[in-house]
């Protein structure tokens, strides 16, 4: 079985929310870090969850999972810098490293695995990313080992772009439901329209 670890960067500062932390908004019942981590658990995988500090209010919401907790002290740098220190994290058995945003609510459990399929089908060899059903590229980013080195270089607030563009000619893109995979929640505006979207959840 193909080996791949799930990151989840959630040491961002929340700073287009205002005074409202999206991560601790409530979907389904709990957070939605709880949620998104727990989805990530589902699959089997390691997880690695990014924090501002251990003793941030995130933490809380994840306590009793069984994931690794990192802190990332220098988080004023940006989504690099969650990205360094979760790939310094990785296990050496790691074939893969998914990054799975810490803001999207409609990734199932199903997506997930689809994408890890898709990536052990091809052997550890290619990217595989998420795009919506229409084709719009995504999340999650499943990355093989011998890009994480790269993840180390990395500055800035644009992630793993680079990365994904330097190694395009590696890439299979995977589609996933509806906008499962472009549904990500970053400001109040966003929430409002997700929430009259999905007023059950």
């Amino acid at each position: 079985m193909t080996q791949i670890a799930i990151v989840i960067p959630a040491a961002g500062a929340s700073r287009r929310m205002g005074d409202r932390d999206k991560l601790l908004e409530p979907v389904d019942g709990m957070p939605l870090l709880r949620g998104v981590a727990g989805r990530a658990l589902a699959t089997g995988s390691e997880v690695i969850v990014t924090l501002p500090g251990l003793s941030h209010p995130r933490a809380a919401v994840l306590e009793g999972l069984d994931l690794r907790l990192i802190a990332v002290p220098d988080t004023h740098e940006g989504m690099s810098a969650s990205l360094r220190h979760a790939a310094a994290a990785l296990p050496p058995d790691a074939e893969g490293a998914m990054i799975l945003p810490s803001d999207m609510p409609d990734l199932t459990e199903d997506d997930l695995r689809q994408v890890m399929q898709a990536f052990a089908d091809a052997s550890g060899e290619f990217l595989v990313q998420a795009t919506s059903a229409e084709g719009t590229p995504g999340h999650p980013v499943v990355f093989p080992a011998d890009l994480f080195p790269a993840f180390g270089a990395l500055t800035g607030d644009e992630g793993a772009r680079s990365i994904l563009q330097a190694n395009r000619h590696r890439m299979i893109r995977v589609p996933l439901p509806g906008d499962n995979a472009v549904t990500d929640l970053d400001t109040p505006d966003a929430w409002t329209r997700w929430r009259a979207n999905n007023p059950d959840r």
